[in-house]
């Protein structure tokens, strides 16, 4: 995979973030591979790691979004966009950056209670095991749609002078040009 340039101070934190993170799914298959070799080898089950794993996916899966965000790797439908003039590709990208800043402030607004009651009290998950995945995953949330929203604002304004690009379909193929090569072409 190419990664997408770095081009301001967001940028380097989200793709520090994001360095960090992609170590967890290996973090989860090793204490899921222990679970099962102590459970059914040892038949000494762990009260642990399902949530640990649930925990640690959490995060992961919230901070990837982010990534994808900085990394421009995220679902876009080109149709329109692409036979847009400039300005209104300027335009489509400014409401996009506006709803996604609206949504992040409308979740942190309502949420900003619920997620520092559930911090301050230190709220546990209710199983055997009791992790603080309520009083950590909620405020990581808001958080994470904070820098969403930075991340968002950033890219506008990156953005904003480059050169519109064009996307064709074919590209997204993967298929052999088949009756081209004459390697592949059947002469019988």
């Amino acid at each position: 995979m190419v990664e997408h340039e770095r081009t301001g101070p967001l940028d380097w934190l989200t793709w520090g973030f994001s360095r960090i993170a992609m170590w967890a799914p290996a973090f989860i298959v090793a204490i899921i591979f222990y679970e099962v070799v102590v459970r059914y080898v040892f038949l000494a089950p762990t009260l642990w790691v399902n949530e640990m794993s649930l925990w640690v996916g959490g995060g992961i899966y919230l901070t990837a979004g982010l990534y994808a965000l900085q990394q421009r790797s995220h679902i876009r439908i080109f149709i329109l966009y692409d036979m847009a003039p400039k300005w209104m590709r300027q335009l489509f990208d400014t409401l996009s950056v506006l709803c996604v800043v609206i949504f992040a402030f409308a979740v942190v607004w309502g949420g900003y209670g619920e997620a520092k009651a559930k911090f301050l009290r230190w709220e546990t998950f209710g199983t055997a095991f009791d992790p603080p995945i309520p009083a950590t995953i909620k405020p990581l949330i808001l958080i994470t749609l904070v820098f969403l929203a930075l991340q968002s604002i950033s890219n506008l304004i990156y953005d904003w002078n480059k050169e519109p690009q064009s996307h064709d379909p074919s590209d997204d193929l993967d298929m052999p040009n088949i009756g081209t090569d004459p390697k592949t072409t059947r002469t019988d």
